[in-house]
């Protein structure tokens, strides 16, 4: 079992900063894939960026100017800095870990998401 617990989100004015933090805990290998989604009122789920454990990383394009992932592989801890926050980055931002792999033919490993943080850009 992988516990992920995400910290960070609060209400910010427009053009504010805010930096989101993402541990997991648990059953958690050395190779891994966490990931930033968000989700506003009525619309779906969108990814936003993902790092691996080795530092890769990949972001959505529409996000990539204002959004920064890293990570802290010590601690199991990815990060999202968002600069120049806008109204609508208003969402409930999502952490997600996922080190699924096979091993001897079956696959082991977890794919757990946070509970989510709200982020709110409001004058």
């Amino acid at each position: 079992q992988v516990q992920v617990v995400e910290s960070g989100g609060g209400l910010v004015q427009p053009g504010g900063s805010l930096k989101l933090s993402c541990t997991a805990s648990g059953s958690v290998s050395s190779f891994w894939t966490m990931g930033w989604y968000r989700q506003a009122p009525g619309k779906q789920r969108e990814l936003i960026a993902t790092v691996t454990s080795g530092g890769g990383t990949n972001y959505t394009d529409s996000v990539k100017d204002r959004f920064t992932i890293n990570r802290d592989s010590a601690k199991n801890t990815v990060y999202l800095q968002i600069n120049d926050l806008k109204p609508e980055d208003t969402a409930v931002y999502y952490c997600n870990f996922n080190d699924k792999r096979k091993r001897f033919g079956k696959t082991v490993g977890s794919d757990s998401w946070g509970q989510g943080t709200q982020v709110t850009v409001s004058p």
